[in-house]
């Protein structure tokens, strides 16, 4: 019997598994191999995978969540951009809690000439987006609302009362990366 972690089916059920929610340590025993092996799958899936297209003129949904890296008190923002029409995150990041996370979001979107593009009401949004594109609503982004509570769903470590959590900010970005766009 050979050591399963380089079976070319692993990264398919890697996938499949941190979709569904299970943590490093269920995958890693469901699939027979070990922890790091399966961290640095885990880092090589996500660096292989490809941003979408933006496509000009369209209507984008933009929002934050809020977790953590390592401990409580060492806050983490997820900037999303979901475009509205095919309701597909087409961008996000993983940054500190500070306007430079939204940024990177908003400065991608904008070179794509957006027709609109629609927040909730926090401030720090006015100062990014141009007027004329932008929108504020309180109950306008549901789409992308949605999508918040089902990333925290099915990754646990953005649960807000939970003992999993991610202890790096590029797992973090590895295992959003892999739930939102493999």
């Amino acid at each position: 019997m050979f050591y399963k972690a380089y079976s070319p089916k692993v990264n398919g059920f890697i996938i499949k598994f941190i979709k569904e929610g299970c943590g490093i340590r269920g995958i890693a025993r469901l699939l027979r191999i070990s922890t790091t092996t399966l961290l640095n799958r885990i880092r090589s899936i996500a660096q292989k995978i490809q941003q979408p297209i933006l496509t000009s003129n369209k209507i984008y949904e933009v929002d934050e969540l809020c977790t953590y890296v390592g401990r409580r008190e060492n806050r983490i923002w997820i900037a999303c951009a979901l475009e509205r029409e095919s309701k597909k995150v087409v961008r996000f990041y993983v940054g500190k809690r500070t306007n430079k996370t939204i940024r990177k979001v908003i400065d991608d979107l904008l070179i794509s000439n957006p027709r609109q593009i629609i927040t909730d009401k926090l401030v720090n949004y006015q100062y990014l987006i141009l007027k004329e594109i932008h929108r504020t609503f309180s109950k306008g982004i549901q789409n992308l609302e949605r999508m918040n509570l089902n990333l925290r769903t099915y990754l646990k470590r953005l649960n807000r009362r939970t003992i999993a959590f991610s202890k790096e900010i590029t797992m973090l970005k590895a295992v959003t990366r892999i739930y939102l766009w493999a």
